[in-house]
């Protein structure tokens, strides 16, 4: 999975029957900045970082290579979708909005999220989570899907939000 150890916000699910694990999520802080997102929320430069502590990423998802269950994915994603936001407000404070996530198009065609009714919006420019300077390039480009955990995410993410 590629996966290091997360830094900063993050939040971990095992996902088990009975006794027998069958997949694995990381919730982390969202994406600084991302063109097709912002664009899609409607941020201003001034409201993006002021407004992104409701935004949570999902970084990582990996269903166990020996599971095989029909539709196991879009189910974990919206039970996750249902109890990460409690989990998350619990710990750090602000209660999510609006859910992301990263799909590595060369390898994958993020089937998973199109069957849970995440919104593709575009995709990255290849820079990588830690290019501030923005001038890296030559990662992989990723397909960006959200999910609105409110019907009016969009609305409230470009208003005044208490911290």
């Amino acid at each position: 999975m590629g996966c290091r150890v997360p830094f900063g916000a993050h939040w971990r699910y095992w996902v088990r029957n009975r006794e027998r694990e069958l997949a694995c999520l990381l919730w982390t802080s969202p994406a600084w900045k991302m063109h097709s997102r912002d664009a899609w929320i409607g941020w201003s430069e001034e409201r993006r970082p002021r407004n992104l502590p409701w935004i949570v990423n999902h970084g990582r998802f990996l269903i166990l290579p020996w599971v095989r269950v029909k539709g196991l994915a879009s189910k974990i994603l919206a039970l996750s979708a249902r109890q990460m936001p409690d989990d998350w407000q619990t710990r750090y404070g602000p209660r999510p909005l609006l859910l992301e996530t990263l799909v590595d198009a060369q390898r994958f065609r993020g089937t998973w999220y199109r069957a849970a009714n995440w919104i593709y919006l575009g995709q990255t420019t290849g820079r990588g989570r830690m290019d501030r300077e923005h001038k890296a390039h030559g990662q992989a480009i990723k397909d960006i899907y959200v999910y609105p955990l409110v019907r009016d995410a969009r609305q409230r993410l470009c208003g005044e939000l208490a911290p």
